[in-house]
């Protein structure tokens, strides 16, 4: 790895880690105000989209760097798959706990979590939902950034940034379709933006105080990113009559977010 790409302060690194968590999805948040609505196949074209680059981020920019740096570290290709395998594992149950036991609501499969649902009020269970949803790819930045390798960064800051201003277009509409109004839409896309930034900044100062568990704390963001891919996004894009346009959409992002990769790397 090579960290010439980092010339500015460790604080600096972590602010602007976080900062490209937080605008992306409140920039995305932002054409919510003046746009009554979009058509479902579009939502479901950007849910898609935002799918692939998620799914190519958590191949190429994490799984792919752990068990490179795995490797490294433990001197057998064998062990760092392990070590990087049974890490993605953590991480898809640890979002499982969170959506069994957190209290939240989607805007289509509804409440899930707990019974404390009855005691909040609709809005902040959406707010839960999301923030659940976008943890993942806070921390994912946030782990790229701190392992101080421009090579692993570069590529998660653009695609995560990038995926992140669909997703909170399409987030802000989804609450104004609820009855939200638009002020409130763009307030709680910058509210799950500032716990996607917290994520980022949790990812950094873990890898930065403790090096040798990078390769750990990427695999653990990839698999966390793969369960919200599997279980929330890909479904919810598919279940309308616009699966073979969500399955395009998610193919272009998986694509674009690989060329990134590539080219930035």
């Amino acid at each position: 790895m090579s960290d010439s790409g980092f010339g500015t302060s460790t604080l600096a690194l972590a602010l602007a880690g976080s900062a490209v968590t937080i605008l992306s999805t409140s920039l995305g948040a932002l054409p919510a105000l003046a746009a009554r609505d979009i058509s479902r196949r579009s939502k479901d074209v950007l849910m898609g989209f935002s799918a692939g680059v998620m799914l190519a981020a958590t191949a190429f920019s994490l799984v792919v760097p752990a068990i490179d740096l795995g490797e490294q570290r433990y001197a057998s290709r064998f062990t760092a798959a392990l070590v990087v395998g049974g890490s993605m594992l953590v991480g898809g149950l640890f979002l499982h706990l969170c959506n069994r036991y957190i209290p939240h609501e989607h805007f289509i499969k509804g409440q899930e979590g707990n019974a404390q649902a009855a005691n909040l009020k609709r809005i902040w269970l959406f707010v839960l939902a999301i923030a659940l949803h976008n943890f993942p790819e806070g921390l994912a930045v946030g782990t790229g950034v701190g392992s101080r390798s421009m090579e692993i960064a570069a590529p998660i800051l653009v695609g995560i940034g990038l995926q992140d201003i669909p997703e909170g277009f399409v987030v802000a509409l989804a609450l104004m379709g609820v009855a939200y109004s638009r002020g409130q839409a763009v307030l709680v896309a910058l509210y799950t933006g500032l716990v996607e930034g917290a994520a980022a900044l949790v990812g950094f100062f873990a890898t930065s105080f403790a090096s040798g568990i990078l390769p750990w704390a990427l695999a653990f963001a990839g698999g966390s990113m793969l369960y919200v891919v599997s279980d929330e996004m890909i479904p919810e894009s598919h279940r309308q009559e616009y699966a073979k346009e969500a399955t395009a959409g998610l193919m272009v992002g998986f694509v674009l977010m690989m060329f990134l990769d590539v080219t930035l790397s």
